[in-house]
């Protein structure tokens, strides 16, 4: 989530083992001829389940495929980039600024759709009630962080600009929010659910990303272009199963319910069925959602934010060959 200098070096470095290394170490074929390859999550989450489910697809399958987690996207992006892993999904932005550094990575499917929207404490209504106000973030480069920003630059009027407050994670900020240490912040569907379980309802609904900037992706699944040349049988499994898992979910969210059941047994049930209604209502579970036009999208509000140059166009950035054979 985070497109500072850090993932800048840490996409440069990359790029210097990128020849060398693309479909490297974390590839290969089996004597039978299947593929091997790793897969790397970063802190599994109930957008994650669906991922892990297409894995044990692709294993079915006769793939042999090892899933390490990791703590932040950009180590698995730098991964990509040298060939140790073969896909992994998270933060779209790490992903372009490595593309951008000419990493050898493109995006083939989306995670999730934009649920990220702005909460505010009773009385917030717009952005200029919120001028000098506690507004908490993530951090400055952030996804969130960058959507609130353009919210605020296009909603607020002349000088009417929150006080931004940094807060590590949407949990630690939504409790925050309701013991009135902020007035506003960006929430996940998640996170909204689980104060709503807790009988916590003194906040609002104050802008809805999901619907302002519909065009912005920003969790997608993306692969090692080696793997995707050398492996393609193997990657088109892991695509197609993904977007049968979401078909599911839309089918019957309890099929999502029955896969963090399996596969994140500590979530409280009764918050992941009423997460699950809520994602599916949005229509958020959608693996073959990225076309051409959204992508461009994601791309051209990144530029926007800061995180990347202009220039960079979808086809840079993505292949949605695999998305495209798997409807």
């Amino acid at each position: 989530m985070h497109a500072g200098t850090h993932m800048r070096r840490l996409a440069a470095l990359a790029v210097l083992s990128a020849v060398a290394a693309c479909g490297g170490g974390g590839t290969g074929t089996t004597a039978d001829g299947t593929s091997s390859f790793t897969v790397a999550v970063i802190e599994p989450d109930i957008t994650t389940v669906p991922i892990l489910a297409a894995i044990d697809a692709v294993r079915q399958a006769g793939h042999e495929v090892k899933v390490v987690e990791l703590a932040e996207p950009e180590l698995a992006i730098e991964g990509l980039a040298k060939g140790d892993y073969a896909i992994s999904a998270e933060a779209t932005s790490p992903a372009l600024i490595a593309i951008e550094q000419d990493a050898p990575i493109k995006i083939i499917a989306d995670v999730v759709g934009n649920q990220w929207a702005i909460y505010g404490k009773p009385g917030i209504s717009s952005c200029d009630d919120l001028s000098g106000r506690p507004f908490g973030i993530f951090s400055a480069g952030a996804v969130a962080t960058a959507m609130a920003k353009e919210w605020v630059s296009t909603e607020c009027g002349a000088g009417k600009v929150p006080k931004y407050l940094t807060i590590g994670g949407s949990d630690v900020r939504a409790q925050a929010l309701v013991a009135g240490q902020l007035d506003a912040t960006p929430l996940e569907i998640s996170d909204v659910v689980t104060l709503e379980s807790s009988g916590t309802s003194k906040f609002t609904q104050v802008a809805d990303f999901g619907k302002s900037l519909p065009d912005v992706h920003p969790q997608t699944v993306y692969a090692n272009a080696g793997f995707l040349a050398e492996h393609k049988q193997a990657a088109q499994t892991f695509v197609t199963a993904l977007v049968r898992e979401h078909a599911k979910i839309n089918a019957d969210p309890q099929h999502l319910v029955g896969l963090v059941a399996k596969h994140l047994p500590d979530e409280k049930p009764a918050d992941v069925a009423e997460i699950a209604k809520r994602y599916v209502k949005a229509g958020l579970f959608d693996a073959a959602a990225l076309t051409e036009q959204n992508v461009q999208g994601t791309i051209d509000f990144f530029v926007r934010a800061g995180v990347i140059k202009q220039g960079m166009t979808a086809k840079d950035a993505a292949d949605l060959s695999f998305i495209k054979a798997a409807a």
